[in-house]
């Protein structure tokens, strides 16, 4: 079984002041690059006025896919500090912008790694983290009188139904992260009676 993924529980905007500049941390979402691009183009417009709307992002598999973005502030003061946040928290499908609204009074280059670094990791503890788990989708087909015990056990055993047919059968669909130890707790449960056809994949986000 793989590794669960860490991703944000859903987007933030979160707002930082120092030394009078304003930093506003946008976290979102994203399923691949493309998106991240179209959300980052998106704030660009609707921020076309702040000093600098900086960018980090992390997409695919493990984060397989990585890019950040200074826009203009010092090289590796704004864009890598946030990146290297996202990468402490191992998280992945998120994106993050953080706009600047400069307040007068220079930060240098370490304050300015330490504020933007501070802006995406104080969003990140205000929205928190879901681990994301590949489970495999199996469909049981049982008889209408032990279909209730049938479910109501999956349910028990902590294997979500995401769907219930009724039909000739029921056929009940669920998801399980360890294929191997859900077909024996079936086995096990039904006396070998109801067999479970693995129908797919499917990602489920579980909280902390």
């Amino acid at each position: 079984m793989p590794d669960p993924l860490l991703v944000i529980a859903r987007d933030v905007e979160h707002e930082i002041e120092i030394q009078r500049s304003r930093f506003l941390c946008r976290l979102a979402r994203v399923p691949d690059a493309e998106a991240a691009a179209v959300l980052i183009a998106e704030i660009r417009r609707e921020h076309w006025s702040a000093t600098h709307n900086c960018t980090a992002f992390r997409v695919g598999r493990e984060g397989g896919v990585q890019r950040s973005s200074d826009d203009g502030e010092p090289a590796g003061t704004a864009g890598v500090p946030m990146l290297e946040v996202l990468l402490r928290r191992e998280l992945t499908d998120v994106v993050a912008v953080v706009t600047r609204y400069f307040g007068g009074v220079k930060l240098g280059a370490g304050g300015l790694v330490r504020a933007y670094g501070r802006a995406v990791t104080e969003a990140i503890d205000a929205v928190g983290v879901l681990r994301r788990v590949r489970h495999t989708r199996f469909l049981l087909a049982t008889a209408h009188a032990q279909a209730g015990r049938v479910e109501n056990g999956l349910r028990a055993a902590g294997y979500p139904v995401v769907d219930v047919r009724y039909g000739r059968e029921v056929e009940l669909t669920a998801t399980a992260a360890d294929p191997e130890a859900f077909r024996a707790w079936l086995a096990a449960q039904t006396g070998g009676a109801v067999e479970a056809v693995e129908v797919g994949e499917v990602d489920v986000e579980i909280g902390p």
